[in-house]
C-alpha cells in the first residue's frame, strides 16, 4: 500500500503548518483575541481569513469550480490535521464545522441555482450556516428515522412545525439545512430543506449552556411554528432527506477526526515541552520511565488514528461509502483526543489544569467528541452489524483489477 502524499498535497500541508505557526498561534496565545465562549473573536478572525485566502489556503476541501483546491479526502486529512494544531485553525481556513460539512454536501447535492443562492456566500466566507436535524425526546438524534418535526405541503411551499436542539452555530448562521418529516415512509419519509435566517415562522428558543468551549453561534434550541419554505428550496427531492443526511454526516464525521488528530498532537507537544523543562526529585520529568511510557503510548495511538482516518479517506476518494472505516476512526480518535488531553494535563500537573495552557480547553472540548455525530455505542453497533453481515469478509482487503 502507498502511504506517500503527492507533491501538491505536501505543499499545501507544509504551507498550512507554516501559516498556523506564524500567523494563528500568536493570535491564540493572546487572550484578548478570545470571545466569551472560548473561541476566536470575529474581529480577530476576519484578518486571519483574509491572509489565508491571499495565501491560497482557502476552502481546500471544495472543487476548483466551486472555489476550492480539490484536494480530496486524503489531502484534507493531511491538511486538516495541521490546521487544528491551533484551537482557532479550522475557522481561519473556512474548514470548521458545521460550515465545512454543509458546503461539501451542497456542492454535491444542490442544483446550480441553489449553489448560487446558498453555497456561494458560504464559500466566500460572507455568512455562516447550521445543519438542523437533532431533536429533543421523543424525536430523532443519532437515529434520523425518529424525526418528528413535520413539513406539510401546501401548494408551492411547505409549512414546518416542530422543535430542534443542539443545533451548532445557530445564533451566527444565516443559511440553514433542515431535515423534517414529509411522510411516514421508513426510507423516504424525510426531506431536506434550505431556509434563511430572516424568514418568519421560527425562532431560537435558547442558547444551550454546555461544558464548552463552543463553536461560533453556540448550540441552540429552535422552535418552528409555521415557517414556510418554497418547494424550490428542497434539496435533491422530497423523500430524499435520509440520503442527504448520509451524504453529509459520513464525511463530516471523518473531518472531525482529521481535526482531532491535530489537537491530540498539540497535547503531546505541550506535554513533551513541559516534561523536558521541569525538574523534580533531581531529574527531568522527561527522563522518567513513567512519563516516557505515557508519551510513547500516545504517539502510537495517534499513529493508529491517522492510519484509520487515511484508510477511510482513501475509500471515500475511490468512490466507496467507508461506513465501517469512518465508524472505526470516529470511535478511536474521539477516545484518543480525550486521553491525549488527560495525559498531557497529568504531566503538566496544576499548570495543565489551569488556563495557562490550552489543555483544559481541549479536555472540555474532547468530552463531546464521543457524543457528536453518533455516540461511541452507536458506531460500535454499526461495526457489529457489518461483522454479522460480512463474517470473515469484514477483514478482507480490496483487490486491484488485474
Amino acid at each position: 500500500m502507498d502511504f506517500t502524499l503527492s507533491p501538491r498535497i505536501e505543499d499545501f500541508r507544509a504551507r498550512i503548518a507554516r501559516f498556523v505557526q506564524d500567523e494563528v498561534l500568536p493570535v491564540e496565545e493572546n487572550r484578548a483575541s478570545w470571545d466569551a465562549h472560548g473561541n476566536i473573536r470575529l474581529d480577530w478572525l476576519e484578518p486571519l481569513r483574509e491572509r489565508a485566502r491571499a495565501a491560497g489556503l482557502w476552502c481546500l476541501q471544495l472543487e476548483p469550480e466551486t472555489g476550492g483546491q480539490g484536494l480530496g479526502k486524503v489531502g484534507m486529512a493531511a491538511c486538516y490535521e495541521e490546521m487544528n494544531r491551533s484551537l482557532f485553525g479550522p475557522a481561519v481556513f473556512n474548514s470548521a464545522a458545521p460550515d465545512d460539512g454543509n458546503m461539501m454536501v451542497l456542492e454535491q447535492a444542490a442544483t446550480p441555482a441553489q449553489k448560487a443562492r446558498w453555497l456561494a456566500p458560504l464559500v466566500a466566507g460572507q455568512v455562516r450556516s447550521a445543519f438542523v436535524m437533532t431533536e429533543p425526546h421523543p424525536g430523532g438524534g443519532s437515529d434520523p428515522s425518529m424525526i418528528i418535526t413535520t413539513a406539510t405541503r401546501r401548494g408551492d411551499h411547505y409549512v414546518i412545525r416542530g422543535r430542534k436542539w443542539f443545533i451548532t452555530g445557530a445564533t451566527e448562521a444565516r443559511i440553514f439545512i433542515l431535515i423534517a418529516r414529509t411522510s411516514g415512509d421508513v426510507r423516504q419519509g424525510l426531506t431536506a430543506f434550505l431556509f434563511d435566517r430572516d424568514q418568519p415562522g421560527w425562532r431560537i428558543d435558547r442558547r444551550i449552556p454546555i461544558m464548552g468551549p463552543e463553536e461560533h453561534g453556540g448550540h441552540c434550541e429552535l422552535v418552528f411554528d409555521g415557517l414556510e419554505i418554497p418547494a424550490e428550496n428542497v434539496l435533491i427531492g422530497e423523500g430524499e432527506g435520509l440520503r442527504l443526511t448520509q451524504m453529509r454526516l459520513g464525511p463530516a464525521r471523518l473531518t472531525h477526526c482529521m481535526r482531532w488528530l491535530g489537537l491530540s498532537r498539540r497535547c503531546v507537544e505541550i506535554a513533551r515541552t513541559y516534561a523536558a523543562e521541569r525538574f523534580a526529585f533531581g531529574e527531568r520529568l522527561a527522563a522518567r520511565e513513567s512519563i516516557r511510557l505515557m508519551l510513547g503510548d500516545l504517539a502510537m495511538q495517534i499513529e493508529i488514528g491517522r492510519l484509520l482516518v487515511m484508510k477511510a479517506a482513501w475509500e471515500l476518494d475511490r468512490g466507496g461509502y467507508a461506513r465501517k472505516e469512518v465508524s472505526m476512526a470516529k470511535v478511536h480518535v474521539a477516545n484518543l483526543l480525550h486521553k491525549a488531553a488527560d495525559v498531557a494535563i497529568q504531566i503538566n500537573g496544576a499548570r495543565g489544569y489551569s488556563a495557562d495552557t490550552p489543555l483544559e480547553w481541549i479536555y472540555r472540548y474532547a468530552r463531546q467528541a464521543r457524543l457528536v455525530d453518533g455516540a461511541d455505542e452507536v458506531h460500535r453497533m454499526v461495526l457489529e452489524r457489518n461483522l454479522a453481515r460480512e463474517g470473515r469478509e469484514f477483514w478482507s482487503w480490496p483487490v486491484a483489477a488485474g
